[in-house]
C-alpha cells in the first residue's frame, strides 16, 4: 500500500533536494524562521492543505481532510543554530543574524532541521497527490524553536490542541550521524531530558597586582567547574546515566583586572526524573558552597534557560512504526538503538494532545566515509549534529526520510487494497 502512496517520489526528489539546499543556504535562528515558514506554507497550500501560519510565532500547521479514518500528525522542526558553517559545500550558509540577546552571530543548519522540513514538505505533497490511496486526516506541523526547547510549547500555548484535529498518533524523525539510509527507533526512552542553566557568581574586583583586595570570581568559578564534575562521577551510581557539561565560562575583559563576576553555562542530561532532581540539587549545593567558601558578597544567581523532557515512545505505536519501516526499507536498513543523550521537545506535542507519539532517527552519512572511519577506529572524528562540519549527504538521505514519513503515517492512514 505504501508503494501507491510513494508513487511519483522519483519525480519529486529533484524539487525536494532543491528545497533542502535552499533552506540550508538560508538558515534562520529560533523564533525567526519567517522565510522557512513561508516556503513550508506554500508547499502545503499547493498540496491542498488548509494552512494556518503564525502558530506559536512562526509555526505552520497544515490540515488535509480526506474522509473518515484516523488522524495522524507529522512534525518537522525548522530552526538553525548560531554556528558558522565549515562544510565547504557549494550551498553552505554564509548568513549572519541578530540573536535574542542582540548579538550578531553566524547562522548554520548544523542540526539537520532543513532536511526535516524538506522531508515533510515532500511527504505532504505525496499525500495530497494520492488521496485515493488513504483515508483520514493528516496534520503537518512545521515547528519553530526546537533548539531553545520553547517551540513545541509555544505552539501548544497558542491553542494547538483546541484549534486543530486531535491526532491518534504524533510522528517525527531526525537526521543523525549514522550511515545514510539506515533508520532506528525503540519503544520507551528515545532521547534524554535536558536542562540548560546560566550561573552568575559574584566577587569583588580589584587591580591584578593586588588580589588580596579582591574576592576573585574567576577562581571561584574555576573551582566550581571542577567540583561540578564530581556530580556524575561521585554522586550518581553506575546505573544512573547522566551528562553534565560546562559549555561556557566567561569572566573579565583585561589581563590585569580582576572582575566583579563570572558566568558559567551548564547543560545537564538524564533519562530518569529522580536522577535529574538529585543532580540539580547537587549543582545548586556546590555552586552555593563554593561561593560561600570564597566569601562572595552575594549569593549566586541560577537562571534556567532551556528545559526538555524525556522523549518517550509509545510501545504499541512504535511496534507499528517499526513494522512499517521494515516493510518499506527491508529488515537490513532498520537498526536497533539505545536511548540517545541528545534532547528534543517533540514529546511536548503528544503529551499536550494526550496522544501516543513515536520519534525515530535517519542516518545521513555517506556510506564510504562512515565505513572508512569505522574500519580505522576513527568514528569519533565523524561530525555530529551541532558541529560546524555537519551536513547530511543528499543521496539517499532525502529519499529515505520521505519514505519513512510516508510509510509510518500510511500504517494508520493507507487504504487496504489487498484482495479479500
Amino acid at each position: 500500500m505504501n508503494r501507491t502512496l510513494l508513487g511519483g517520489l522519483d519525480d519529486l526528489l529533484g524539487a525536494t533536494e532543491d528545497l533542502y539546499t535552499d533552506l540550508h543556504a538560508h538558515p534562520e535562528l529560533s523564533g525567526q524562521e519567517h522565510r522557512t515558514a513561508e516556503l513550508a506554507a506554500a508547499r502545503l497550500t499547493a498540496a491542498g492543505f488548509e494552512v494556518t501560519t503564525g502558530v506559536g510565532t512562526t509555526g505552520v500547521v497544515g490540515v488535509l481532510r480526506n474522509g473518515d479514518g484516523p488522524t495522524v500528525a507529522l512534525r518537522a522542526d525548522m530552526d538553525a543554530l548560531p554556528v558558522r558553517e565549515d562544510t565547504g559545500l557549494p550551498y553552505a550558509s554564509t548568513v549572519t543574524a541578530t540573536d535574542a540577546e542582540g548579538h550578531e552571530t553566524p547562522v548554520g543548519h548544523a542540526c539537520g532541521h532543513d532536511m526535516h522540513v524538506a522531508w515533510l514538505a515532500a511527504a505532504a505533497t505525496l499525500f495530497g497527490t494520492h488521496r485515493d490511496a488513504w483515508s483520514g486526516t493528516l496534520v503537518a506541523l512545521f515547528q519553530p524553536a526546537e533548539e531553545t526547547g520553547a517551540g513545541a510549547q509555544s505552539m501548544v500555548d497558542d491553542g494547538l490542541v483546541a484549534r486543530f484535529p486531535t491526532p491518534d498518533v504524533v510522528l517525527g524523525q531526525h537526521v543523525m550521524p549514522a550511515p545514510a539510509g539506515i533508520v532506528s527507533t525503540r519503544p520507551g526512552t528515545a532521547t534524554s531530558a535536558s536542562d540548560v542553566w546560566r550561573i552568575r557568581m559574584f566577587g569583588r574586583g580589584a587591580h591584578g597586582s593586588m588580589p588580596e583586595a579582591a574576592i576573585d570570581p574567576v577562581v571561584m568559578a574555576a573551582a566550581t567547574v571542577l567540583r561540578l564534575q564530581t556530580v556524575v562521577s561521585r554522586e550518581l551510581g553506575m546505573n544512573e546515566p547522566a551528562v553534565l557539561t560546562i559549555g561556557m565560562l566567561r569572566a573579565g575583559s583585561k589581563e590585569n583586572v580582576i572582575p566583579d563576576e563570572a558566568t558559567i553555562g551548564l547543560n545537564l542530561r538524564c533519562y530518569d526524573e529522580g536522577v535529574r532532581a538529585r543532580a540539580q540539587n547537587a549543582i545548586r549545593r556546590i555552586v552555593a558552597a563554593e561561593a560561600h567558601a570564597a566569601g562572595a558578597p552575594r549569593a549566586p544567581e541560577i537562571t534556567p534557560l532551556e528545559s526538555y523532557q524525556v522523549t518517550d515512545n509509545d510501545a504499541a505505536a512504535t511496534d507499528r512504526v517499526l513494522a512499517a519501516l521494515r516493510g518499506q526499507l527491508g529488515e537490513d536498513r532498520v537498526a536497533p538503538m539505545g536511548p540517545t543523550s541528545a534532547s528534543e521537545d517533540f514529546g511536548v506535542l503528544g503529551r499536550a494532545w494526550g496522544a501516543p507519539s513515536v520519534f525515530w532517527f535517519v542516518g545521513g552519512v555517506d556510506h564510504d566515509t562512515y565505513d572508512t572511519l569505522a574500519r580505522e577506529g576513527r568514528l569519533a572524528e565523524l561530525p555530529t549534529n551541532h558541529s560546524p562540519q555537519f551536513a547530511p549527504t543528499l543521496d539517499p538521505t532525502v529519499r529515505t526520510g520521505v519514505e519513512t514519513l510516508v510509510a509510518a503515517a500510511g500504517s494508520w492512514l493507507a487504504v487496504d487494497r489487498s484482495p479479500t
